[in-house]
């Protein structure tokens, strides 16, 4: 626990940073970081291979925290009054905070596989850039290590806006994900949506007192009602970890919105209720894959009402209450590339090409206190491939339901595959199709298609139906332009086309294929914690009635090219 001295000596930073936030934040929310986007060649030439070192059985001896701040002033590119300021205002990530994640430590022994999934875990936190784990020296069966991160700016105070489907989003707030450089987020935040206004208020924890335990807890007081959330985990957290475990719980109460080609056609009041417990065991990684199982139970109930506003024009649906047991499974195999400009821009990237296969069934039965019996299930895969180190491919599915007397309900069934093919460092083609299909659907599993969901030459939720298709090809381009060494500049051509079938209501499906086509502009953001990519899009809609505009423009911050 840091003590009340650390605590209170970046207090005048932390004001500084409050005032001059804004600034930075526009000037660093997006991009770089090691001095030419490669990660640090070794340190000592001659070192032994990782397969020499395992088999001589040598044991790690320093692990030496090389943190960089958000620019490197090493650099005389970044040498500079201005990105000086940045790093003074940043509060530095603390080195037991990045010592904590590490699946190593000193006197054991060296396993190259740890220190990769140790990279992939520290690359997976939004407050650091990079992370690159090599071997400094060996001497006397002894190896020496250096761990070289990164920082951003993770302070992020001002004003964002966003619009696609048509409809705009604002937000204004102050986020930190790195509070005093102990890697915690804490975050107050108005935004403005489609659905709904909302003042939150947000806290995690992903460390709790030094451990492996996260703490999460949100509230939300918004323009349709309330939420909380609130959970308590110890996940699996790495490929070798034994037991997990948590408690979720979740209470909100909005008012849902049915879509009829972009227009609202109904709406209704939902309370929302949710809670989770469970436990989890392994025996680690053998033969190159990990085998979990999990047992739990889970009380789930949705109660809705029609909104006295609206008179007869609300039409609300029969809610459920379940409360049942569970047992599930994951397995999951240590396949992961490492890659760059595939889905983001002058950034390192985790690729998971190994299977990742998971289930859970459960039984709700009246004399637990459901209001009928069914059996609930979950389950889903993950997979990839690189037929050639030109390209990959990446394999999604999952399903979801319930069986019951009547048959299946709820049952929502999603497949997709994505398609790279690197033309060049510089360039590459993408594709991708997905699959939706529902069987019974619940009110709150409604299927669109439009702006919102991909089909960006439309008004968000468009189309909606009991399924949907959308495919997408995109030519991507990523170039060497470095602005003020703050942005990673991309750019795309796109073709999306989709369509919705078996809509519940006229005209939910009456336009049948949809097809747009446009083009945009990418802007690589890692020199924030936002992690994201900014994307500037003209779309163009070929299909349609002739409400829809000639061309919508899409502005919004999204994971992923």
């Amino acid at each position: 626990m840091p003590s009340l001295i650390h605590v209170a000596r970046p207090i005048h930073r932390i004001c500084a940073s409050l005032l001059l936030g804004p600034i930075a934040c526009t000037v660093l929310s997006p991009s770089t970081s090691w001095a030419d986007d490669e990660p640090p060649a070794p340190l000592e030439a001659g070192l032994p291979s990782d397969e020499a070192l395992e088999q001589a059985g040598v044991v790690i001896g320093e692990i030496r925290i090389d943190n960089l701040d958000i620019f490197d002033t090493r650099l005389e590119e970044e040498d500079n009054t201005m990105f000086r300021l940045a790093n003074w205002l940043h509060l530095q990530t603390r080195r037991e905070t990045i010592e904590q994640q590490l699946l190593f430590a000193r006197g054991e022994r060296y396993n190259a596989r740890l220190l990769r999934e140790s990279e992939r875990a520290l690359r997976a936190d939004g407050y650091l850039r990079d992370a690159h784990i090599q071997v400094t020296a060996v001497h006397d069966g002894v190896v020496d290590l250096v761990v070289s991160t990164q920082d951003v700016w993770t302070l992020k105070p001002g004003v964002s806006f966003g619009r696609k489907g048509g409809r705009n989003s604002s937000s204004i707030g102050i986020q930190e994900t790195n509070l005093l450089g102990l890697g915690k987020q804490l975050g107050v935040d108005v935004s403005s949506g489609v659905d709904r206004t909302s003042k939150a208020l947000t806290y995690q924890d992903r460390q709790l007192f030094g451990s492996r335990w996260t703490l999460s807890g949100e509230y939300d007081d918004n323009s349709d009602g309330r939420a909380q959330k609130l959970a308590l985990e110890r996940p699996f957290y790495a490929l070798d970890t034994r037991r997990a475990g948590g408690l979720s719980l979740r209470n909100e109460r909005r008012v849902d919105s049915i879509y009829s080609q972009g227009e609202v056609v109904n709406q209704y009041d939902v309370r929302d209720r949710h809670a989770t417990g469970w436990t989890g065991w392994s025996e680690g990684l053998h033969d190159g894959a990990a085998l979990r199982w999990m047992a739990g139970a889970t009380f789930d109930e949705r109660r809705y009402d029609p909104l006295p506003a609206l008179g007869a024009a609300s039409v609300a649906p029969d809610g459920r209450r379940l409360l049942y047991p569970w047992v599930g499974f994951s397995w999951v195999e240590d396949q992961f590339i490492a890659t760059h400009n595939q889905d983001q821009i002058g950034k390192t990237e985790d690729i998971a090409l190994g299977w990742n296969v998971r289930g859970q069934l459960g039984a709700s039965s009246s004399r637990l206190g459901s209001d009928r019996s069914a059996g609930v299930f979950d389950t889903g895969f993950s997979k990839g491939w690189m037929p050639d180190p030109s390209q990959t491919w990446l394999l999604a599915g999952s399903a979801e339901g319930r069986i019951e007397r009547a048959g299946l309900s709820g049952g929502l069934f999603k497949l997709s595959a994505r398609w790279y093919q690197r033309q060049s460092a510089q360039r590459s083609l993408f594709a991708s199709v997905s699959i939706d299909r529902g069987v019974r659907l619940d009110p709150d599993q409604q299927i669109t298609l439009g702006g919102d969901t991909g089909l960006r030459g439309y008004p968000l939720r468009y189309q909606s139906g009991s399924g949907r298709w959308l495919a997408t090809i995109e030519e991507r381009a990523f170039s060497d332009w470095f602005p003020f060494r703050l942005f990673h500049v991309g750019g795309a051509v796109f073709y999306d086309m989709g369509r919705t079938w078996d809509g519940a209501l006229p005209g939910d499906s009456a336009q049948g294929l949809l097809r747009d086509a446009g083009f945009g502009l990418r802007l690589g953001n890692s020199r924030s914690g936002l992690g994201t990519v900014v994307h500037v899009d003209a779309a163009f809609p070929m299909d349609g009635d002739k409400s829809i505009k000639k061309v919508q423009f899409i502005v919004e911050a999204k994971r992923s090219f």
